[in-house]
């Protein structure tokens, strides 16, 4: 896989009710047309809600379903922290760094 194959979206501010929206629509966009091999840096979210984890759920399966693969990166302590609790650190691979990841994927 190459580095044009991965798609790398970087969501900004908060991943709410109104905000998660335009991550929405980006990630079924880029995943109706096959672009299935996603990053989301998160490194520029600040605060991410159910709402937001919903997003990102329905995004991996969507992407999973087509034989493609979601890795999140950047979190900050904070945001760790809510996956952690969610216990959704165990349903996304998270790396630290956007490098960790684009490494991962090629491998």
């Amino acid at each position: 896989m190459t580095n044009q194959d991965v798609q790398v979206l970087e969501p900004e501010g908060r991943l709410d009710a109104i905000g998660a929206r335009p991550l929405e629509a980006e990630l079924a966009a880029r995943i109706a047309e096959g672009r299935v091999n996603l990053i989301v840096d998160l490194r520029s979210v600040r605060y991410i809600s159910s709402n937001g984890l919903r997003v990102l759920l329905v995004a991996q399966k969507n992407a999973r379903n087509k034989s493609g693969v979601l890795l999140l990166c950047g979190l900050s302590p904070r945001l760790l922290e809510i996956f952690e609790m969610a216990g959704f650190d165990r349903v996304f691979q998270i790396f630290e760094t956007r490098e960790q990841a684009q490494q991962a994927m090629s491998q």
